[in-house]
């Protein structure tokens, strides 16, 4: 498939500012993610970038957009309340521009769960499921399932590709706390993958084969949920 260029947006937000944008729209797309990044790596970041390319050549749009201490390339992530804010003007800017796609909502590690946190609050407009790519359920080193307690407020469709060697997310940790979930969660495990889908050479497998495998997976799940 014919690569598709990314359009340059600006989303206003509520308190007067704007973060920019990136939308990639492949022809006949059949859904659009909002795909938030990570704290310490912004929308434009290579590993971002190789998601939405491969998501487009799936058939599925992708709408990457900043967080405001990112936009101002700061290194604290925002307070949640701020960056609340901001997935919630992402996903109105994806319903703008993708009007008529079923919208998925969620990203990398701090975006997904920062949508997550959104989510439980109060439920995105149009969203009709969130997608994580490495949910952050704990600091490196310090295992708990404290993070995950807001998960049970969302009553949608949830994605949590995670690799097994992750270690913000211990298996122990993980495992039980997507099956608590029950119904509305997926659990998709990346055998021998890091938090940032990463694979050692002992693994007989590279980066791109497992990137691969984490996109089949995230298509297919979206097929399931939008049908």
């Amino acid at each position: 498939m014919e690569a598709v260029n990314a359009q340059r947006l600006k989303i206003e937000l509520d308190h007067k500012a704007s973060v920019s944008a990136l939308l990639v729209r492949p022809p006949q797309a059949r859904a659009c993610y909002v795909f938030a990044h990570g704290a310490g790596a912004g929308m434009a970041h290579a590993s971002m970038e190789a998601i939405a390319t491969g998501l487009g050549e799936r058939g599925i749009a992708t709408l990457r957009y900043q967080f405001p201490y990112m936009e101002k390339a700061g290194k604290r992530p925002d307070p949640p309340p701020v960056a609340h804010a901001a997935v919630r003007a992402a996903v109105a800017e994806a319903a703008r521009c993708c009007a008529g796609l079923p919208l998925i909502a969620g990203g990398k590690s701090f975006g997904g769960r920062m949508t997550s946190q959104a989510q439980a609050i109060a439920p995105l407009a149009g969203v009709r499921g969130l997608a994580f790519l490495g949910f952050p359920l704990h600091p490196a080193g310090k295992p708990s399932s404290d993070r995950a307690k807001h998960l049970s407020a969302v009553k949608i469709p949830m994605l949590f590709l995670q690799g097994t060697r992750d270690a913000l997310a211990e298996l122990s940790l993980l495992e039980p706390m997507v099956k608590s979930l029950g119904s509305p969660a997926t659990l998709h495990l990346v055998k021998e993958a890091d938090h940032s889908f990463h694979v050692l050479v002992r693994s007989g497998r590279n980066d791109r084969e497992v990137m691969n495998e984490v996109l089949d997976a995230f298509a297919a799940w979206v097929d399931s949920i939008i049908r």
